[in-house]
């Protein structure tokens, strides 16, 4: 789970699931969306994959990228419980802004 967290750690990696989470996409149509030269972004998809966050498809000459959801929610869970986080209204209510009870 490490590798994931890590992953999720960097701003770019981020808005590059943001926009996965819309459509799959090719590495093109996602390089639209930053200013980085290509080298530098294989080497996020490549951060990406190997946290099994995204998977790519050969499809002809181009890799379509996919969000891998399940690792996803299932690293979201996990901070989640990491910090004892309930999503009850009633808890989030009974705390200060700190998170701590009142």
């Amino acid at each position: 789970m490490s590798k994931v967290y890590k992953a999720l750690a960097d701003p770019t990696r981020r808005k590059v699931l943001q926009l996965l989470r819309e459509r799959d996409m090719n590495a093109g149509e996602l390089a639209e969306h930053f200013d980085f030269a290509k080298p530098t972004l294989s080497r996020h998809f490549a951060v990406l994959q190997e946290a099994d966050l995204i998977q790519g498809t050969k499809l002809g000459n181009q890799i379509i990228y996919r969000l891998n959801v399940s690792v996803l929610e299932e690293a979201l869970l996990g901070m989640l419980e990491m910090f004892k986080i309930s999503g009850s209204s009633e808890q989030a209510m009974a705390q200060d802004g700190n998170g701590r009870a009142l």
